[in-house]
C-alpha cells in the first residue's frame, strides 16, 4: 500500500528507544511458545500472546532513561510526508500508526468501546517494558501492561529473507496493524479470553492471534479513507491486488505450521499458538472483505 506523497506524518504518535546490546531478554512470566528457548523466541517473533496473556500486572520496572530525545528529533526530521513513508521503513511505521489511530475510534465504537491510543515505540537492542525486559530478538509485540506496541524495523527484512514474505509495503503495515489489533483486544477485554498454556489449532491462544489478524484486515480495507487531519490528504492510496497479496504472504509466512517446519523439520499441531498459514490468511481476508470489526469474532465459532 503506497502512501500519498502529500500527506503529512505526525511523529508525536511514535517514539524511539534503544538499549545496550542485542542479547536475548526474556519477558517476565513467559510461558507457552513452541518448546525450548530458541523456538520460544521464534514464537515471540510471531506477535504472540506470551506478553498479552502472561505479563499484564505491570510489575516490571519501566526505564524512562532509555527514551532517546535525539532519536525522537531525528524521527521528526526524517519522517515528514507520505513520500518519506514510501522510502523509509521507520516512516512507514509512523504513517501506519497515524492511519490506525485515525481509523480505530470508529472501529472501536462499532465494538462498543472507546478508543484510547496505544503508545508505539521504534526499538533496537534491548530495553525495559511494563511486561519485563525485551530485545530485538523477539520481533514486534504488544505489551498490555504499558499499552505499548514495540517495533524493530529490522524484523521486516527478516520477514522477507527468513520467512518468505513478499516485499510489498503492506506486508510491513500488516505487522503494525496486527499489534494494534492486540490493543483493541485489551480495550474490549478479549485478551483475557486466552488461557495460559492453551495450545492447539483451536486453542484460545490461536483464536486471539487470528482475531488480531482479522482486525489488521479490517484496517487495511478502511485505510485509504483515513486522512491527514491538517491537509485532508488521504494517508494511503487505494489498495491494489499486489498490496493484498503482500499482506497475505506475510500472514502465511508466520503460520505455526510453516515456522515449525522450518525450525524442526516437522509440524506438531498440538503446540500451535498462532494459527496455521491458512488460518491466518483466512482471517485476515475475512476482515478485509467485510471491512467491519464485528466480523472478527474468533471465539464463538466451534472451529476457526
Amino acid at each position: 500500500m503506497t502512501f500519498s506523497p502529500g500527506s503529512g506524518l505526525d511523529t508525536s504518535q511514535v517514539s524511539q528507544r534503544s538499549g545496550g546490546g542485542g542479547g536475548l531478554g526474556l519477558p517476565v512470566k513467559v510461558g507457552g511458545g513452541l518448546g525450548g528457548v530458541a523456538v520460544l523466541v521464534i514464537g515471540l517473533f510471531l506477535f504472540g500472546p506470551d506478553f498479552l496473556n502472561q505479563a499484564s500486572d505491570g510489575s516490571a520496572a519501566y526505564d524512562d532513561s532509555q527514551v532517546s530525545s535525539s532519536g525522537s528529533d531525528s524521527l521528526a526530521e526524517t519522517c515528514r510526508t507520505g513520500e518519506d513513508a514510501n522510502r523509509d521503513a521507520r516512516c512507514r511505521v509512523v504513517g501506519t500508526v497515524n492511519s490506525l489511530n485515525q481509523y480505530w475510534p470508529s472501529g472501536a465504537s462499532a465494538l462498543g468501546v472507546k478508543y484510547a491510543r496505544p503508545d508505539a515505540v521504534l526499538t533496537s537492542g534491548s530495553w525495559s517494558t511494563g511486561c519485563g525486559s525485551a530485545s530485538s530478538a523477539m520481533g514486534p509485540f504488544y505489551c498490555p501492561a504499558d499499552r505499548t506496541a514495540y517495533f524493530d524495523v529490522g524484523f521486516f527484512d527478516e520477514l522477507r529473507s527468513q520467512y518468505g514474505a513478499d516485499r510489498g509495503p503492506l506486508a510491513e503495515e500488516y505487522v503494525v496493524a496486527h499489534e494494534f489489533g492486540h490493543h483493541i483486544q485489551a480495550l474490549t477485554g478479549d485478551s483475557q479470553r486466552a488461557r495460559q498454556g492453551d495450545t492447539g489449532p483451536q486453542s484460545s491462544s490461536v483464536r486471539l492471534e487470528l482475531q488480531a489478524d482479522c482486525y489488521a484486515g479490517v484496517w487495511a480495507a478502511n485505510a485509504a479513507q483515513t486522512s491527514d487531519p491538517v491537509t485532508g490528504e488521504p494517508y494511503l492510496e487505494p489498495l491494489t491486488g499486489d498490496d493484498v497479496k503482500s499482506a497475505v504472504s506475510a500472514a502465511q509466512a508466520v503460520g505455526d505450521d510453516r515456522i515449525q517446519r522450518k525450525a524442526r523439520g516437522r509440524v506438531t499441531p498440538e503446540s500451535f499458538t498462532h494459527g496455521t498459514a491458512q488460518q491466518r490468511e483466512t482471517w485476515f481476508m475475512r476482515g478485509y472483505s467485510a471491512a467491519e470489526p464485528q466480523t472478527c469474532d474468533t471465539f464463538s465459532p466451534s472451529t476457526v
